[in-house]
């Protein structure tokens, strides 16, 4: 046979197919199965309104085989086969697509999916084949033919034997090299393996001929054997109707799939139709992955268009804040690109990521309304990711997760969202009440929670970093807006107690800007008439609580660019008998008046949490206090 050279003439375009569209090798297997796929369709279709056919579903079936001496993988199908016109069509013009001009042409648009569009895939398994040959007998022709090429050197096509109708292709695989190992591609194991990864869900049963060991009877030795295996499932589980499926099974399905040893949080089931066509099958974790709070986690769904897996991980159907949710999505509807490896950004996609989105808040809800336990845990595991979903984008996401957020607070240490809090709101309370800290506990020993409490109002416990960000980002729930316990301008005090407190700062401003001169580093220092048992607090001025900067210092680059710092106030319990003794010493023992507004200070910084700017004077002030006693 003549060699004949390729339409294009082009070695830079095949050098392209093979080097540059595809990034990985073992996309091949993916494609010649595909096109397989495809031929078997075309046939079905047509038995559909010939009778001559002949053939049931059940009659077709794609057959892998592998041969390590001889180093060929063979992939034959018993579908519509070529005739030596469309060899030439298909396979001497590079990119030239029978599955594209079969759909072009309307024959089967609705009533067979095939995936082929370009028709490069073929040339793919160049990327690890030296030599492909491809015999084919085009059903009802007793003709068939032999199309085999070593690569951009051209081809040779010709009449040939072929004792029944399909295409068989036999890759020769390239030998091993110093940095590439082709013989993989030869091991039964691998291309099972390759198959359930890409094409599991290919409708027509992938057979390969296996080789097994059987212990010999009667003896202590084994013997080789081999038997035909069926390697993939065919009916992916989203196709199957609710009521086919049990949980047991989705669980299996779940863990099987994504290697998780306990069962998901929740099951989400999706189908839509119209401007965007796809099946989803997701899963809430009941707990979050060893890695999940890292930049090592990679979140994305499974992408397969027609039940061939496009992509692992389609990070743009699922936003950050539900990063956590794994599954599959299948479309018909996708716009591919010349390699399937990766999608074109079109309407489709975003038509179906906003689907997707809304569902799983949706079932978010749900599971927080109907399986409360259940919500609480997973909260405990991917509340945070919410928290920063709110935060983030200057706000963009807020309305769609606000409802979905929770916080533990003082009334019974239990969760609470949002809309229950303002429920229990007693009459006359206008504001929500939150306070930061590095735990619970922290948050407890903090003078003004006690204060707050005691006038009979909830805190909400804020000890996730992101917390008080989000609270800030959201700025009220309803026309509630949120109050830290800790600010200055928290106004809890009675009308009695605020004149008091006009009274007394106005009578002691000299003593009390004394002590902010002795302190040094605070905004202000002042009497308060509302604090319960404790000497003195600190609270703070404007936006920037003593938390916020907390976290802001912790920052990488803070130490270098200087890390914004809270606007502190020293607030003196009237109540308590500091208070006296602080006013009788000033203009009479002023160096002892220093040493008890320090230590006034130090232990106020030490239940806000904040780190004693000089420890050792604080020690020595404890110890000297305590000797002349």
């Amino acid at each position: 046979m003549k060699k004949k050279q390729f339409k294009t003439e082009s070695k830079k375009l095949l050098d392209m197919m093979i080097n540059s569209i595809y990034t990985n090798k073992e996309i091949f297997l993916r494609e010649l199965i595909s096109n397989a796929s495809d031929a078997i369709d075309k046939l079905y279709f047509r038995s559909l309104t010939d009778s001559s056919v002949g053939l049931s579903r059940a009659d077709y079936s794609i057959f892998l085989s592998v041969d390590r001496e001889a180093r060929t993988l063979t992939v034959s199908d018993n579908g519509c086969g070529m005739t030596g016109e469309e060899m030439e069509s298909n396979l001497g013009t590079i990119a030239k697509s029978g599955s594209f001009d079969f759909k072009a042409d309307g024959k089967g648009e609705g009533e067979v999916d095939i995936i082929g569009q370009f028709g490069v895939g073929f040339y793919s398994a160049f990327m690890v084949a030296d030599k492909i040959t491809v015999t084919s007998r085009p059903f009802g022709s007793s003709v068939a033919y032999k199309w085999e090429s070593e690569g951009v050197d051209g081809y040779t096509v010709g009449e040939c034997e072929k004792p029944s109708f399909g295409t068989e292709i036999v890759l020769h695989i390239k030998e091993d090299g110093e940095e590439e190992s082709y013989s993989e591609f030869l091991d039964e194991y691998r291309i099972r393996t390759l198959v359930k990864k890409y094409s599991d869900y290919i409708r027509y049963p992938i057979k390969m001929e296996v080789t097994r060991q059987r212990k010999i009877e009667g003896s202590e030795d084994y013997e080789s054997y081999t038997e035909v295996e069926t390697l993939n499932s065919m009916v992916p589980i989203w196709k199957r109707g609710g009521d086919e499926v049990t949980e047991e099974e989705y669980a299996r399905y779940y863990s099987e799939k994504f290697f998780d040893y306990e069962a998901p949080a929740r099951v989400i089931k999706q189908k839509s139709e119209g401007t965007a066509t796809f099946s989803a099958l997701m899963f809430v974790p009941s707990h979050a992955p060893y890695n999940y709070y890292t930049k090592e986690y990679e979140k994305g769904l499974e992408l397969y268009s027609s039940g061939v897996m496009i992509m692992e991980k389609c990070s743009e159907l699922l936003p950050d804040y539900f990063g956590f949710v794994r599954g599959v999505v299948d479309s018909s509807d996708l716009s591919l690109n010349i390699s399937r490896e990766m999608l074109q950004h079109d309407r489709q996609l975003k038509i179906m990521a906003k689907a997707i989105e809304k569902k799983i808040k949706s079932e978010l809800e749900k599971m927080l309304r109907e399986e409360r336990e259940k919500y609480e845990k997973f909260f405990d595991a991917f509340g945070v990711q919410l928290k920063y979903g709110i935060y983030a984008d200057y706000g963009m996401h807020k309305d769609a997760l606000t409802e979905l957020i929770m916080f533990k607070s003082s009334r019974e240490g239990k969760y609470v969202t949002l809309r229950e809090y303002t429920e229990n709101m007693p009459e006359g309370q206008s504001e929500i009440y939150y306070a930061a800290g590095e735990s619970i506990a922290r948050i407890e020993m903090l003078p003004q929670v006690r204060t707050v409490k005691a006038k009979g109002y909830e805190v909400l416990y804020l000890t996730d970093e992101v917390d008080e960000f989000a609270l800030r980002v959201l700025g009220k729930y309803g026309e509630k807006e949120f109050k830290n316990v800790t600010a200055e301008s928290l106004d809890l005090a009675t009308e009695e107690e605020k004149a008091r407190e006009k009274s007394e700062n106005e009578d002691s401003s000299s003593l009390l800007n004394y002590i902010k001169e002795v302190i040094g580093g605070v905004a202000a220092v002042k009497f308060s008439a509302s604090l319960t048992d404790v000497a003195a607090c600190l609270s703070t001025e404007g936006d920037l609580s003593v938390e916020m900067a907390k976290i802001l210092g912790r920052m990488p680059g803070a130490e270098e660019m200087g890390a914004p710092e809270a606007s502190v106030v020293l607030e003196i319990n009237l109540s308590h008998p500091i208070a006296g003794k602080l006013k009788a010493l000033f203009g009479n023992d002023n160096e002892t008046l220093k040493k008890y507004a320090k230590m006034l200070w130090y232990s106020a910084c030490l239940v806000s949490g904040i780190a004693l700017t000089d420890p050792i004077e604080y020690t020595s002030l404890v110890a000297e206090l305590m000797s002349n006693d």
